[in-house]
């Protein structure tokens, strides 16, 4: 809706749209024949509830989950960044543009954002880490936490 903040809007969800939620998380390429039946309900109601679902962004998209080694991305570390006051809005969309970064979180706490980059190897993340992310104007400090070890809970 105009004049609202998408962020801070709360749909209100029922039952049944938190389980065609579980069964799309589960798999997003799930027909809409498969997810009535999972969830017990007719095809056009399915239909239906996920078509409000997305127009309410409560469904942004449906993508698909990619094994990072498998894919070559052999090199994945959790970035903190410091910023100076008043620089996330600039650098959001800055950070957004690297395709090393693959997933940003404003936060509070002893830091402000955190991201996670995936890289080829160790170089190219030292390059992404050294060369984009610590020359940003607004970034005023990093710290790199290395992955060992990706379980996805989904």
């Amino acid at each position: 809706m105009p004049g609202k903040d998408a962020a801070t809007e709360s749909a209100p969800l029922d039952e049944i749209d938190r389980r065609i939620i579980s069964e799309l998380t589960r798999d997003g390429r799930m027909s809409v024949t498969q997810v009535a039946e999972n969830v017990h309900i007719s095809r056009a109601h399915a239909y239906s509830r996920i078509s409000r679902l997305t127009s309410d962004g409560v469904l942004t998209r449906f993508t698909a989950l990619v094994d990072p080694i498998k894919a070559g991305l052999k090199s994945s570390a959790y970035v903190t960044l410091k910023l100076k006051q008043d620089s996330w809005r600039e650098l959001r969309d800055q950070l957004g543009a690297i395709p090393e970064v693959h997933h940003i979180a404003l936060v509070g706490g002893d830091f402000d954002v955190i991201l996670l980059v995936r890289a080829v190897d160790n170089i190219d993340l030292r390059r992404v880490i050294f060369d984009q992310l610590q020359t940003m104007p607004g970034v005023l400090d990093t710290q790199t936490f290395l992955v060992f070890e990706d379980v996805d809970t989904r």
